[in-house]
């Protein structure tokens, strides 16, 4: 794991507590340790995610969201933190990041997805909890779909693709284009196709 951090200056006490919580969350996080990760949240924490719905709202529904994220992998997740900015007061603090996500999806993809991440976070009976935390990734405005950037600081133009082009280099990386090619259209033939329309092959 490897932390980059954006802000400079001296570090409050505070801010080394937060930086160790939020340490300690990605390793819950990278070992899919659900108990571990959800002691770090409030009983109300709210949490905007990038998947449906618009909001889950109490420990239990970002509990399921959780565990919902973990059964996406096959194995354990490669979460990276970077540019990591704290501002904290004596109750109440937030932080801002990007997070390098990575690791062998369910089916056997390979994906490594930038996203942007804010936690809000209140320190109760002495202890610091997150509150809030929002989740994102960027859209193509042209054509709504998820725009996945190729590097932390790429440029909107050139510099990411959707979605469908990750899965299909991926796919072609692993099988080559004639396996893929077998693999997607194989199992269509002119007789499946003529089959499919009431008709016979010529």
């Amino acid at each position: 794991m490897r932390f980059e951090f954006s802000n400079g200056g001296t570090m409050t006490s505070n801010e080394g507590r937060i930086r160790a919580l939020l340490e300690s969350r990605t390793d819950a996080q990278r070992s899919k340790d659900i108990d571990r990760l959800m002691s770090f949240y409030s009983p109300g924490i709210v949490y905007y995610d990038a998947v449906a719905p618009l909001r889950f709202r109490g420990a239990e529904e970002v509990r399921r969201n959780f565990v919902r994220w973990f059964d996406g992998y096959d194995g354990p997740i490669g979460l990276e933190t970077h540019d990591l900015t704290i501002v904290a007061g004596d109750d109440v603090a937030f932080a801002d990041m990007l997070h390098l996500d990575s690791g062998k999806h369910r089916g056997g993809i390979e994906l490594s997805i930038w996203v942007r991440e804010t936690v809000c976070l209140r320190r109760v009976d002495g202890e610091w909890v997150i509150t809030h935390e929002h989740i994102s990734i960027p859209i193509n405005p042209a054509n709504f779909q998820v725009w996945i950037a190729s590097e932390k600081d790429s440029p909107a133009r050139g510099g990411g693709q959707v979605i469908f082009q990750l899965v299909l280099t991926d796919l072609i990386a692993r099988f080559g284009p004639r396996a893929l090619w077998r693999k997607v259209f194989g199992g269509i033939t002119a007789r499946s196709v003529c089959g499919s329309r009431g008709g016979r092959p010529e």
